[in-house]
């Protein structure tokens, strides 16, 4: 692909992120709502403010930026510096613990495991993978370790890590392949991709949800909780059953509630790298919060990927 015609796409990605992020927001631990409610709370706020979702992979990308690659300690430490500048953000008990120890001295790939002997499996180095996915696009092996590598900072189980490099790997197809690609392709590829069996199973169901109308089956057939292995497969799903719509695949994803913010977020992500920042609808990012430097960090990221 021309170089050059990746740089919507990064920014299609970043930004359809923090988007999804906010529109899942209101909606984060509720049960299934309908789309009409969807629109009508983004319609009821000024600004469309993002949570500890887009937070952190805004971190993945500065430090990517910033590294001109994977560096665990200075990722960790980005980690740790913006969440004491805004704590406030939603933040989950866990990574608080995780930066505090990190600010003490203990390793960055060690302070995980010190609060979740064995790892954490749930979402949270998922949600915040896509810059991995799109600075790593052209190295699939590259990208499953550096996605790895940065899910251990939070979360050490190989689920959660697992669950990052299949959203970094759904955003690098969308990134490339988008939107001219076909969904089934898309999804023989992921299948190929991963390497735990829970995902595999899911990403098979996925292929037979594509043709039902019911969003209800989504969250009934692949979960739509915490856990990486019942968000993951949901954010791609929500996507493929919209490939041609940002506004259908996100409004869908934040409307099957449960973690519905965390589940928006991945699905704007790999929608956004797929139809690239003119797909989505300005009514919605020109009120997106930071705005302006989310997108300098996909255009950030985007010279660093070439580079």
């Amino acid at each position: 692909m021309d170089p050059g015609a990746l740089q919507p796409k990064f920014r299609g990605c970043l930004v359809g992120l923090a988007l999804g992020d906010a529109l899942g927001a209101p909606f984060e631990g509720a049960r299934a709502v309908a789309r009409a409610e969807v629109f009508a709370a983004a319609e009821r706020r000024e600004v469309l403010r993002y949570t500890d979702d887009t937070h952190m992979a805004i971190g993945v990308a500065e430090s990517l930026i910033a590294c001109r690659g994977f560096n665990g300690r200075h990722m960790a430490e980005t980690f740790v510096r913006n969440f004491e500048r805004e704590p406030w953000r939603g933040y989950g008990p866990g990574p608080p613990r995780v930066f505090r120890r990190i600010k003490c001295g203990t390793p960055w790939d060690k302070a995980a495991q010190d609060v979740y002997p064995g790892g954490s499996f749930g979402n949270g180095a998922a949600m915040r993978a896509a810059p991995v996915g799109l600075f790593y696009h052209r190295d699939p092996e590259k990208l499953r370790e550096v996605a790895y590598l940065s899910g251990q900072i939070t979360h050490a189980h190989p689920l959660g890590k697992e669950g990052a490099a299949l959203e970094a790997y759904a955003a690098a197809l969308a990134t490339v392949f988008g939107p001219s690609g076909s969904s089934e392709d898309f999804l023989a590829r992921l299948k190929a991709f991963v390497t735990e069996e829970v995902y595999r199973e899911k990403l098979d169901r996925v292929g037979h949800l594509l043709g039902t109308a019911d969003a209800a089956a989504v969250a009934a057939r692949l979960g739509n909780g915490i856990e990486a292995f019942n968000s993951v497969p949901a954010a791609i799903c929500c996507f493929l059953r919209h490939p041609g719509s940002f506004e259908d695949a996100v409004v869908e994803a934040a409307s099957l509630g449960g973690d519905a913010d965390t589940i928006a977020s991945m699905t704007g992500a790999i929608s956004g790298a797929w139809l690239g920042i003119g797909g989505i609808p300005e009514e919605w990012a020109a009120r997106l919060e930071n705005r302006v430097y989310i997108e300098e960090l996909a255009l950030g990221l985007w010279e660093a990927a070439l580079a």
